[in-house]
């Protein structure tokens, strides 16, 4: 895959095995416990999944951004040593996606409070990991509470970069089946083909499927699918539109290639 040229300046002498943790930012950070690599002013938020390379091979992998709060609210990406090495001053990285990060999210009020075990959110991993590359997977169970859920899906899509946002659960017609509301309320376009699609599927299944409400559309350069909360239906809705969502990522995120020759 195409890498893009990222110059980094590390401390002298940094070295890491496989499996440490190095911060990035733009800037230095006062109180920073891991070690810093440090990325031009104006470099753009690396998406989570991407992988930084020498000579073409992954050094780091980058598991996710947060918000440092000193000296003022900056953005810190986090990486992973994938491999021993030594680093010293300025040091010419490429940037490369060699596969989609995922993240699921499961809205679940027994499964925050640990009295469900949660058997969807880790099918939606196995699920998409058998039908495209995956570089980083991360889950999560909430409680169906919409302000947690609107706040979750905008980190995970703006600050962290994932690729793709697949919930499950809190997509029907209960008092607490918020999903689809807390969704609607921050993506920006909306990808109706992938909820008709969802839809059509479960009814061939049960006529019960026409209750849904689940959405899916994008937040930047992520797509946002809501899906069912139970297992059987995860697998139903998800096998509808797993095929297209390759080809949609890499459109939404600038792919100039033709819709045919994609």
């Amino acid at each position: 895959m195409t890498e893009t040229p990222l110059p980094l300046t590390a401390p002298d002498g940094l070295a890491v095995d496989a499996g440490d943790f190095c911060a990035l930012a733009r800037a230095p950070l006062p109180g920073m416990p891991l070690p810093l690599l440090l990325a031009p002013a104006g470099t753009p938020p690396l998406r989570a999944g991407r992988s930084l390379t020498l000579d073409g091979e992954p050094v780091f992998e980058v598991t996710g951004t947060t918000m440092w709060p000193s000296p003022a609210s900056a953005p810190v990406t986090c990486l992973r040593a994938l491999r021993p090495c030594a680093l010293s001053g300025a040091t010419a990285f490429g940037l490369a996606a060699r596969g989609v990060s995922l993240a699921w999210i499961t809205l679940s009020d027994k499964g925050s409070r640990g009295e469900r075990a949660d058997a969807s959110g880790p099918l939606i991993e196995e699920l998409a990991a058998s039908a495209m590359p995956v570089s980083l997977a991360r889950g999560c169970v909430i409680p169906d509470d919409a302000d947690m859920l609107r706040g979750l899906l905008a980190s995970l899509a703006l600050i962290e970069g994932f690729d793709l946002i697949l919930t499950t659960g809190g997509t029907g017609l209960g008092p607490r089946d918020i999903t689809p509301e807390a969704t609607l309320a921050v993506i920006g376009k909306r990808l109706p083909g992938f909820e008709r699609a969802m839809t059509l599927a479960s009814l061939e299944k049960t006529p019960h499927a026409a209750i849904s409400r689940a959405v899916a559309g994008t937040i930047g350069q992520s797509i946002v699918v809501n899906l069912p909360g139970s297992p059987k239906a995860v697998r139903e809705t998800l096998s509808a539109v797993l095929p297209a969502l390759p080809h949609a990522l890499a459109k939404l995120q600038g792919d100039p290639a033709d819709c045919g020759q994609s």
